[in-house]
């Protein structure tokens, strides 16, 4: 099998949408365990392209029951270099609007309890997060954005919690007054983590499905499904226009972060 070099991580809605041609269905081992189902490898636009729903095709793995490791490894297997998410979040800034999108820049962890490294030890590895989402990516997304008919903020600050609740008044106050966030994910780490430790460049196009509980009503899981559904067709159309953009060469230091936290080593962990 050739290398997939570009990977997309999102909802099974994307693959109903026939974005994909020729897919087909792999399976990859990895050292931790079997990765998300649904995993497949098809052409978007010319490029050969591998697709994972991180939920599952059924949407049955909540959040902090989803293998991060195990897809994330496997996604390096299939020869991965970079990776675009594609994910609902709830904005928690006045100018968002429900059906925007952002690509994120920052992200606050705010996670308990989930597999973040591959360096479980005897070996130490402290790899550099100071700009965890990849530069050259970032740009291309929110150009296919527009272009695909988004409103786009091309910035932002992701918090990630446990999940699979969604957050209280007071904890929507201490993310936004408090911590400064822009967004809050379920999902984002420990993927961005993960993949930055095997060299991987990451992205997301975060669609804003919410405005979590500082709107007028609680947040509702229907409504949340119902605005990724509408926002689907212009999601394809971005993925359509970004992937080709991506260059063959990487000009990021992506690869280069863990590499410099191995001391200048190839080395992989074990």
């Amino acid at each position: 099998m050739s290398p997939a070099k570009v990977a997309v991580i999102g909802g099974s809605g994307l693959y109903r949408l026939g974005l994909l041609t020729g897919a087909r269905s792999v399976e990859v081992h990895t050292p931790y365990g079997p990765h998300s189902p649904g995993l497949t490898v098809g052409w978007i636009s010319g490029q050969e392209v591998a697709f994972l729903p991180r939920h599952g095709l059924a949407h049955r793995l909540p959040p902090h029951k989803i293998p991060y490791r195990a897809n994330i490894w496997a996604l390096r297997e299939l020869g991965v270099e970079r990776t675009v998410a594609v994910s609902a979040m709830g904005g928690l800034r006045p100018d968002y609007e429900i059906g925007d999108l952002v690509i994120p820049d920052q992200f606050i962890d705010w996670t308990r309890g989930r597999a973040s490294t591959f360096y479980d030890g005897p070996k130490v590895v402290h790899t550099s997060l100071a700009d965890p989402f990849c530069p050259e990516l970032r740009p291309i997304l929110a150009r296919a954005a527009q272009a695909a008919g988004f409103r786009v903020h091309a910035r932002g600050t992701a918090l990630t919690f446990e999940g699979p609740r969604f957050s209280t008044r007071a904890e929507s106050r201490i993310f936004r007054e408090i911590l400064g966030a822009d967004l809050l994910s379920m999902t984002q780490v420990p993927e961005a983590v993960l993949a930055r430790e095997l060299g991987m460049c990451y992205a997301t196009c975060a669609v804003v499905t919410d405005l979590d509980v500082w709107g007028t009503e609680p947040v509702r899981a229907d409504e949340v499904t119902q605005v990724m559904k509408r926002a689907e067709p212009k999601l394809a159309e971005l993925l359509s226009r970004a992937i080709p953009e991506v260059p063959e060469v990487r000009g990021c230091g992506c690869a280069e972060a863990v590499r410099t936290a191995l001391g200048e080593r190839k080395e992989e962990p074990k």
